[in-house]
Parts: structure tokens; C-alpha cells; sequence
């Protein structure tokens, strides 16, 4: 299977619509939607959206935890031949309305209350103009509804219980303002035969998705991605992970991210997996999941299968449907896939590369022994091209590392609205710079080493954060680590790493700093260590490197 099955990404759906009607194509709390009911769902979505107005090309963003209404709100707008914009649900009001303003969404689905947070309410203190907003639809049960000439109408048969979603005033926002369920009562013929005839027109260089960068690295920028890249994500990674109809995915990975949305969504449309919507990760509730719903796909962070293994309780789950694990970061220890393989039934185990802008670059194969998923993540995918190169943009002696280019594959078509950071990042001839640093090992896996930013160097010699993680990942009382470099008089820069200790571990700073004396050459050893209870993260189970950068600071400035 490839993304050339298709013209676009609604025409996928209808296919699996068309050739897995009666099977199930969502599970959400003891609830199914079957593959013709949610075509027919997202086909009522678009058929409002086009009844009001929106245009092929305009832009829709959805603002949510992982759940129902989400995959149908992606499905039906781009059945209407719109883009998704994703809104990450870690986000503030101020940092919501920025992509919000950016991208010229004309319409917002978003949760009314989640985790004791008002989403839309964020937006009203936020007090930002969004002249493009004009139909905002929200999703969850119990809002209030005044100001807006819509009853509260709540949502059934697909929302999510127990997750605090109710009680969000979404009065005064932008536009017209109604739920969910109300939004999709309205859907009319009309609406719907004009969703078919564009449907029958899209294709794959039309305008699928822009995704917005983490930030980690700066200014957020906003991904545009076309039908015929983004379906080249998801099914090769179907491919990649061993991904089959009928195959049960637990999905973690949010979906506002590039992962949970081409890599879950997406690649589930593609091979006709059942989707579980996981909206928060809570580990007996997954671990539940998976013994009640027998699940067999469970992809997530390092820390993922590290919190199932170490779970005092992870013995009395019937695990045994599990099947594919797919996991993916520069700094897993070789011990936890070992016992991956060893105490876990999955049968399949990937590591990968990917970013916003590329998709998943590379992937371990079933060849590989678990060091090698470990430290590496694996060879380039089909279609894409890999170079590493010096800061002068030549190429780097085989063994040395280089910046990570890519060209080929699914490499984005282009930053939003912005020419000189597109110039910046694609060479002429087509080359993505990724920002990360790599090398080659004999085999030709690619090792990611760090970022170029996140390189330091202490007296002369370059540092990389990742290959020091690493090492210190080799501590047996080490859970996690994180390594920053830091400003000193006498080196230019020393490394400075926060560490996670295990359960019950009695690390001490002095006793990490003198064990790695012993495993890594001199200019490596950090210089300072904090113990941390855990680690800042992002949504894609990143280390947020910016933060820990402030907090050492913070302590640089209070010692002074």
C-alpha cells in the first residue's frame, strides 16, 4: 500500500467507508462507530461547513483532547476540501489565538471544558482580534449556552465521560457560536451532494494540514502539508510498524500532533485499524484498556513502556493482545528495550525519526537486535534521501557527525506565509535542514547525536547532549537524563544534566559526576547535576531543553 492509492485523503475514506462499512472504525467508551457511521458523521461535519460558507482551501482548526468528535471534525473538513489546523491542548488562550490569527481559520471546533480548563474562555481573556473566525462549534456536553440564540444541546453517543469536559460558558468568542450535535442536526442534502462533487475533485497537491512547530526552537511556524504527502506519511508508516485491518490502536500520541494525526488517524483510515482514543494518559486506565478492548497497537514515549514495566500491577493485566510497539528519541536506554522484548508480548518493535516538516524519515527494521533500536533510528524510509553535512554545508567524513538533511519522501512544501524561513530551511535543490545532528553507523542507521543548537563546547571539543544521555542512561540507577551546556570562565562551556533516579535509588550529585568519570571521555562527565523528581515535557514526550535552560539560569543567577 502507498499514498499514490489515492488522490486525497477523502477520497481514502470514502474507499474504507465503501470497503469496511459494517466494521468497527472507533471504540470510545464501550461505544462503536463503525466505518460507514463515521464517514456519515464526517460527511454531516463537511455538509455544515460548505452550508456555511467555507470554501475548498479555507482552513478549520480543531482544538481538542483525543477523542471521537476529533476524528470526525479532521475526516469531514477535509472531506469539504479544507485544511486541518491543529491546536495543541497545552496551549493558553494567548498562544491558541496566535495560530488561531495565523492561519486565518475561519472555523473553530473546540472542547468547551477539559480538565477543569475552559478552552474558549482562555480565548475571551486572550482578547485577541480573529477577524477570519466566524463559526465556532463546541464539543462536550453541559456548556452554557447564553448570548449565543443556540440552546445547550450536549453530546451523545460519541463524547468522552469522566474527563471533566461540561460547565464552559462559550458565549462571545467569534461568529456564531452552537455544540457539536446541534452543529451536525443541521446538515442538510444539499450540503452533503456538494461535499461528493468535491470530494471527486480533490487532489494531491491540494492543501491537507498545517501544523504549527512546537516552539522548542523558537517562534512557531506554521507546516503546509498537501493530500499527496500526508497520505505518504501514513501509509508508510502502516508499512513501517506492521499496521493491519482489524488491528486495535491505542492511541496516545495527541492529535494535534504529527504523530497522533498521520501516524494514528491517518494511517488507521488507511490499513482499516479499529481507533481507541486515549484523551489523557492514565496508566492503569490504558493498561485496562488494553486487557478489556484487546488491544494489539500501543505506539508512545520511552517513558510509555518505562511506567508499564515498572507498574507494582503490571502482572495482573492480561497483556497478551499486544503486537506493535513503536516508539522513537535520541536518548533510549538499551536496557528498557531489551526488557521491552523480554517482559512484554509485543512481537514488532520500531524506532523512528520524523519531524513536522519531513514526516517519519527513518525506521528500524525487523532485522535489528534491540541496541540497534535503541541507538539508533534506523534507515531511511522509501523516497527520502539522507546527507549529513558541516556547518559549511559539505559533507562529513563517514563515522563524524553532521546536520541531518532530508530530500524526498514527504518533505513539507512549505512554511506558512513565510518565504525567508522556507528559503532558510529548503536548499534550492531541495535539501530540509532539520536542526538535528547525526551520524551513520557501520550498517547505516542513522544515530541522532542532538541538535545543532543543543551542541556544546567544552575546551575545544564538541559535546553532544544526546551521546552524554546516553552514558548516563547506562547508571542502573538511572530512570532518565537530560543533559544542557552551561556558561564557565575556564572551559567556554561545561554539560550540566538533570536526572530522574529510580525507585528507591540513593544517587547523590557527586556520586553521578564521579560513576561517569569512569564511562565517558573527560570533557563529556557533566560538570553539575541536579536530581529532578521528573523531567519538563512536550506533547510529543520531547525534553523541553528551553526550560531546564531557564531553571539553570535561575540557579546561576541565585549563586552569584
Amino acid at each position: 500500500m502507498t499514498g499514490t492509492q489515492w488522490p486525497s485523503i477523502a477520497a481514502m475514506l470514502v474507499d474504507r467507508a465503501e470497503r469496511s462499512g459494517s466494521d468497527p472504525a472507533v471504540l470510545e467508551d464501550g461505544r462503536v462507530l463503525s466505518w460507514a457511521a463515521l464517514h456519515e458523521a464526517a460527511r454531516s461535519f463537511a455538509a455544515v461547513l460548505v452550508e456555511d460558507g467555507l470554501e475548498v482551501g479555507d482552513r478549520v482548526a480543531v482544538w481538542a483532547p483525543n477523542r471521537s468528535e476529533w476524528i470526525v471534525s479532521a475526516l469531514g473538513l477535509w472531506l469539504a476540501g479544507a485544511a486541518v489546523v491543529p491546536v495543541n491542548t497545552r496551549f493558553k488562550g494567548p498562544e491558541a489565538s496566535v495560530v488561531l490569527e495565523r492561519s486565518g481559520a475561519k472555523v473553530l471546533a473546540v472542547v468547551g471544558r477539559f480538565l477543569g480548563t475552559d478552552y474558549l474562555g482562555m480565548l475571551r481573556r486572550a482578547d485577541t482580534d480573529l477577524p477570519a473566525l466566524r463559526h465556532t462549534i463546541v464539543i462536550g456536553g453541559g456548556a452554557d449556552m447564553s448570548g449565543t440564540g443556540v440552546s445547550g444541546t450536549g453530546v451523545s453517543g460519541t463524547g468522552v465521560s469522566g474527563t471533566g469536559v461540561s460547565g464552559a460558558d462559550i458565549s462571545g468568542v467569534a461568529g456564531r457560536t452552537e455544540p457539536w450535535e446541534a452543529a451536525l442536526a443541521r446538515a442538510g442534502g444539499a450540503g452533503r451532494a456538494e461535499v461528493d462533487r468535491r470530494v471527486a475533485r480533490l487532489g494531491r497537491d491540494d492543501v491537507s494540514d498545517i501544523l504549527f512547530t512546537s516552539g522548542t526552537t523558537g517562534v512557531p511556524k506554521g507546516v503546509v502539508q498537501t493530500h499527496g504527502r500526508t497520505l505518504n506519511v501514513a501509509t508508510d508508516w502502516v508499512a513501517m510498524a506492521g499496521l493491519r485491518g482489524g488491528d486495535r490502536y491505542l492511541m496516545i500520541n495527541p492529535y494535534f500532533h504529527m504523530f497522533g494525526l498521520k501516524a494514528g488517524i491517518l494511517a488507521s483510515v488507511a490499513a482499516g485499524a479499529v481507533m481507541i482514543p486515549e484523551p489523557v494518559f492514565d496508566l492503569d486506565r490504558v493498561l485496562e484498556t488494553v486487557q478489556r478492548e484487546k488491544v494489539t497497537v500501543l505506539p508512545g514515549a520511552p517513558t510509555v513502556y518505562q511506567s508499564i514495566l515498572d507498574h507494582p500491577r503490571v502482572g495482573q493485566f492480561d497483556l497478551s493482545s499486544l503486537r506493535v510497539a513503536v516508539t522513537g528519541a535520541a536518548d533510549i536506554p538499551v536496557e528498557l528495550i531489551r526488557r521491552i522484548r523480554a517482559e512484554l508480548p509485543f512481537s514488532t518493535i520500531v524506532s523512528g525519526y520524523g519531524l513536522t516538516e519531513a514526516g517519519t524519515a527513518t525506521g528500524t527494521g525487523p532485522e535489528d537486535d534491540f541496541e540497534a533500536i535503541a541507538t539508533t533510528v534506523g534507515r531511511p524510509r522509501p523516497g527520502f534521501e539522507i546527507r549529513l553535512v558541516d556547518p559549511q554545508g559539505c559533507d562529513v567524513a563517514p563515522g563524524d557527525s553532521g546536520e541531518v538533511l532530508l530530500r524526498g519522501g514527504s518533505v513539507m512544501a512549505h512554511y506558512l506565509d513565510d518565504p525567508e524561513a522556507t528559503a532558510a530551511t529548503i536548499s534550492e535543490d531541495g535539501w530540509l535542514r532539520t536542526g538535528d545532528l547525526g551520524s551513520f553507523d557501520a550498517a547505516g542507521r542513522l544515530r541522532i547525536v542532538g541538535r545543532v543548537k543543543d551542541m556544546f563546547i567544552v575546551g575545544g571539543f564538541n559535546a553532544y547532549p544526546a551521546e552524554i544521555e546516553n552514558l548516563l542512561l547506562g547508571h542502573p540507577d538511572i530512570r532518565q537524563a537530560a543533559v544542557i551546556g552551561v556558561p564557565d570562565p575556564r572551559m567556554g562551556e561545561v554539560g550540566m544534566a538533570f536526572v530522574v533516579a529510580r525507585t528507591g535509588a540513593g544517587l547523590s550529585d557527586a556520586g553521578v559526576i564521579e560513576w561517569a568519570r569512569g564511562q565517558m571521555a573527560n570533557y563529556k562527565v557533566p560538570r553539575r547535576v541536579r536530581l529532578v523528581d521528573e523531567l519538563p515535557l512536550n506533547a510529543a514526550g520531547k525534553v523541553e531543553k528551553e526550560t531546564l535552560k531557564r531553571q539553570a539560569a535561575i540557579e546561576e543567577a541565585s549563586d552569584v
